[in-house]
């Protein structure tokens, strides 16, 4: 199957399996990846989830470009029917950013390789991203006379500091897993038969925490980013006032007063 799936506890790990195409996505697999997020999503019982690549070559290559006709439909029809999303004559009905499926739980990206393209769009709408050393990252569209269209600008931009994102977007430039620690585009470069286990141990730190504080917090950096600062604030104190109540936010200080582990409900 081209993406596949392994449920640890808590936590499911989302795995693209086409690595004779450098885990390139065609039409039909960023349909299945589509899928799966949404199940992640709406399953109760997964709190986290972990999404990386089959091998050490490639985390996610973008768009199989060689399995990728010109779509049937015309742009204006596809673009103004937003819920329209799909496959259709071997092409995207509509593209759709991860961002747009409002996930509240965190994504992990574990870039285990090259992360271009629509691989790196992915990658940064996770929430928190570590790699190997032999990740790279770029966006080489300009370079195939297109533009990032799944938020890879927009994303990129808010990401790093701008004069390094426009000189990858300009030029089509890739960057390493080194320089990508240096300028805060991945959080930890660890050694390449440890990425799976560090995320999994990040994930467990996710999931020992309050599970509404966790998606409190999401939702606050999603919602609160581009706020002016009052608005910002407003928004915390807000939800700081729906977590006040809560028996988790009980437990959590019971706990500390008895000096053990929280055991926390969702509630």
């Amino acid at each position: 199957m081209a993406v596949e799936t392994e449920r640890i506890d808590e936590i499911l790990i989302v795995r693209i399996n086409r690595p004779e195409a450098f885990n390139a996505l065609d039409p039909e697999s960023m349909m299945l990846l589509r899928e799966k997020l949404i199940e992640f999503r709406d399953d109760p019982e997964l709190a986290v989830a972990i999404i990386t690549g089959t091998g050490d070559r490639a985390f996610c290559a973008g768009a199989d470009l060689k399995h990728t006709t010109a779509p049937a439909t015309p742009f204006a029809a596809a673009h103004l029917a937003p819920y329209e999303v799909g496959v259709r004559d071997g092409a995207y009905v509509r593209a759709i950013t991860i961002s747009e499926l409002a996930i509240p739980k965190p994504l992990i990206a574990a870039v285990n390789g090259h992360a271009l393209g629509g691989g790196l769009e992915i990658a940064l709408d996770c929430d928190l991203r570590i790699a190997a050393p032999n990740a790279t990252f770029g966006l080489p569209e300009a370079r195939w006379a297109s533009v990032p269209a799944v938020g890879g600008a927009s994303q990129l931009l808010r990401a790093i500091p701008s004069a390094v994102a426009m000189k990858m977007l300009l030029t089509g430039d890739r960057i390493d897993a080194a320089e990508a620690h240096r300028v805060g585009l991945v959080s930890d470069v660890v050694p390449g038969h440890e990425l799976i286990d560090t995320a999994l141990a990040l994930a467990r730190r996710i999931t020992a925490n309050g599970p509404l504080a966790v998606r409190a917090i999401k939702t606050l950096a999603l919602r609160s980013f581009d706020l002016p600062l009052t608005q910002s604030i407003a928004m915390e104190q807000l939800m700081w006032g729906l977590l006040r109540d809560t028996s988790d936010r009980t437990e959590g200080r019971r706990a500390f007063s008895e000096r053990r582990d929280p055991r926390y409900r969702g509630a």
